[in-house]
């Protein structure tokens, strides 16, 4: 029995030696035409920490790697640097035929598997990774093939390179083909519970995303279209994490690199950024708490600036430092956020809204405290961090149950503008019925006013056709009144002309020709004004005084001297804006020449003519002469009836007409000199003439 028992002991030997390794602890000495089913590849493997050397695998040299036991992690592994770690295998096969083992060292953003070839150099044989793989079988990349001929001795390496802030287990383990499916199948069983979880978790977000648009569409609102931002953010953000699942169903594997740009930034996106938006709108802060809303759209600012800071660091392989920056702003924002929420809840009375927002947003804030403050402990700040993003359960629960808050808040503002529309509907519907029995008053209101109207424009409609009447008469008379006034100024010019003509025939008796010569082109000047001038009834001062200076200058020439004259205009008048009837001071001029020369106390008839302002808008001349005077002329007077000049009469004439025609108001006064004062002579002539 004792032999039995001592003849076992040696064969359990002799099998453990030949699955053993060599007494050369740097080589693994396997039978691989039938490799064991699994094996810890631990006390096997070299390990280099290439993590500031950034070396090639043709850099790579033997005295470089050494056992170090305290790289390998069963559990995930929270650092703040990138790891490049490089692992080297030397494996023998001691069996009759070639064989393999399958490596298995876990799930990694990067991994590069390479074997030395006979040359010296590596070669390499794989390469797969989170970052990288955007095959369809990429789950099954993961397990490196060393392959080793019968007898001979192979050098395999493996990079392992992790940028995240949270590394997967690293256990290094050696499978045969039939254990490697077992594995595969497991821990497609295993990722499945993690692949349901997040299901459920879009499809409860998707339900949320629904109802934001669906009330979006009844009532149009801001808050709608950010808490819908909000949730698709998260759904993106959690359709990505499907991607980190080995052997379940993703929709972004084509992009492996998207998870990460969507990683950090989906977190501020979604929890700093569109958070703040719609508090800002949901509260409405703009119109309550001005300074809130300030400060509000200032963080949203802030957050967008960390936001592109980090998308700017994960594009250049910085991963761990966008990390760091939302640690950073975590911890920054917890005390403002504090204080948000004391400020808040102390108008939760007056503002009912506020009580769905503070209980959303504390039970995110809570949830996310409590599992920083019992993860801190693990690894410091960094691991109490990594709880922050991965997001772990309890952060799952509080941002659930603040999209629940939020999206009661948005129903319950929902509710009451309903209310509020239909309280203002049922005001519209009595308001309705009051305006149509005020209507129906008015309407009543409205048949006695047509009828009085309907008088009232009857009576008015004979008003104006008496008006129309009298309009007419009116007409007929100023056309009327314009006839005569043609005629009277048809009177003038021949008069006028009689005149002058007497007097270019004195000088032609006189056989003064030459003077005649002068006054016969000073008359036609004249002549050729007097027609131009009969044609109007108004012209410029400016043109009659230069036409009365000319006439003037022709009986001066007349008289042989014997007569002065002088014009004087008040500098304050605008002679060229001011105007007069035409060939009405004419005729009052004229005739104080011919009597003011019959004075035979007074051997120079003197004559002047003034222009002033009387008052507003009221124009002054005045027409003096130092003659015998009215009285006189009349008493000497001997001329025949028929040849007594009337042009006197007929200016005054005129000037009634014109202030018939144009309402005009036309005065004309004529003094005798000698009636006020016993020691002068001559005639006074005072004509207003009003400006229209």
């Amino acid at each position: 029995m004792h032999r039995i028992i001592t003849l076992l002991i040696c064969l359990f030997a002799c099998c453990q030696l030949s699955a053993a390794p060599s007494p050369d602890r740097d080589t693994l000495v396997l039978d691989l035409t039938a490799p064991p089913d699994q094996l810890d590849l631990r006390p096997f493997l070299f390990s280099f920490d290439n993590a500031g050397y950034g070396l090639g695998v043709n850099d790579l040299k033997a005295d470089y790697f050494s056992r170090n036991p305290n790289i390998f992690h069963a559990d995930t592994l929270f650092t703040n640097h990138t790891h490049n770690l490089w692992l080297r295998l030397q494996l023998r096969n001691s069996g009759t035929d070639s064989g393999h083992i399958t490596l298995f060292a876990g799930w990694h953003d990067l991994m590069e598997w390479f074997v030395q070839g006979p040359d010296g150099n590596p070669q390499i044989l794989m390469r797969t990774g989170f970052m990288t793989d955007t095959s369809d079988k990429r789950w099954h990349h993961y397990g490196f093939i060393a392959g080793v001929p019968a007898g001979a001795t192979r050098t395999f390496y493996l990079r392992i390179m992790n940028r995240n802030l949270a590394e997967h287990p690293l256990m290094p383990v050696g499978f045969n083909d039939l254990t490697l499916s077992h594995f595969e199948h497991a821990q497609q069983i295993y990722f499945q519970r993690d692949a349901m979880y997040i299901f459920v978790l879009l499809g409860m977000l998707i339900v949320f995303l629904s109802t934001a648009i669906i009330n979006y569409i009844q009532l149009p609102d801001r808050s709608y279209l950010y808490f819908a931002a909000y949730m698709l953010g998260l759904i993106f953000y959690f359709a990505l994490r499907v991607d980190t699942k080995p052997y379940q169903v993703s929709w972004f594997h084509q992009f492996p690199a998207l998870k990460y740009y969507w990683d950090v930034p989906a977190l501020l996106f979604c929890f700093y950024f569109m958070y703040l938006l719609f508090g800002n709108s949901f509260l409405n802060l703009r119109e309550r708490f001005p300074f809130l809303q300030r400060v509000f759209v200032l963080v949203s600012y802030l957050i967008g600036i960390v936001i592109v800071v980090c998308v700017a660091f994960i594009a250049r392989g910085s991963y761990h430092i966008s990390y760091r920056l939302y640690g950073y702003v975590y911890l920054a924002s917890l005390l403002p956020s504090i204080l948000v929420f004391i400020m808040l809840s102390r108008r939760s009375r007056h503002h009912p809204l506020i009580r769905f927002f503070v209980f959303g947003a504390a039970s995110l804030f809570i949830s996310a405290l409590f599992a920083f403050v019992t993860h801190i402990g693990e690894n410091g700040f960094y691991s109490g961090t990594a709880q922050l993003t991965l997001p772990s359960p309890i952060i799952v629960v509080g941002m659930l149950l603040q999209a629940m808050f939020f999206l009661a808040g948005l129903s319950y503002r929902n509710k009451l503008v309903h209310q509020e529309r239909t309280k203002t509907q049922e005001m519209l519907i009595k308001q309705l019925n009051k305006n149509k029995e005020l209507q129906r008053k008015l309407n009543e209101q409205l048949e006695e006013l047509v009828k009085e109207q309907t008088t009232e424009i009857l009576r008015k409609k004979q008003e104006l056709e008496e008006q129309r009447k009298l309009q007419n008469d009116f007409e007929y008379g100023k056309k009327l009144a314009e006839i005569e006034l043609k005629a009277i100024r048809a009177q003038i010019n021949p008069h006028f002309i009689f005149n002058c003509l007497n007097s270019i025939q004195l000088f032609v008796m006189q056989r003064d020709f030459e003077l005649a010569q002068k006054y016969l082109s000073d008359f036609s000047y004249l002549i050729r004004k007097t027609l131009d001038f009969s044609r109007r009834n108004f012209i410029a001062l400016t043109d009659e005084i230069t036409y009365l200076n000319t006439y003037l200058g022709l009986e001066k020439m007349r008289f042989e001297n014997k007569m002065e004259f002088e014009i004087r205009v008040d500098p304050d008048l605008a002679v060229s804006e001011l105007e007069v009837p035409s060939m009405l001071l004419q005729p009052y001029v004229e005739n104080a020449v011919k009597h003011g020369m019959n004075n035979s106390f007074q051997p120079i008839g003197h004559l002047l003519i003034t222009f002033g302002q009387a008052g507003p808008d009221m124009l002054e001349c005045i027409i003096e002469d130092n003659g015998i005077g009215i009285e006189k002329t009349k008493a000497l007077r001997t001329m025949p009836k028929s040849h007594q000049s009337s042009g006197m009469e007929i200016s005054f004439n005129r000037a009634e007409l014109l202030n018939k025609m144009f309402n005009t108001g036309i005065q004309i006064e004529i003094i005798d000199k000698a009636l006020h004062d016993q020691q002068g002579s001559g005639t006074r002539v005072r004509v207003l003439i009003p400006q229209l």
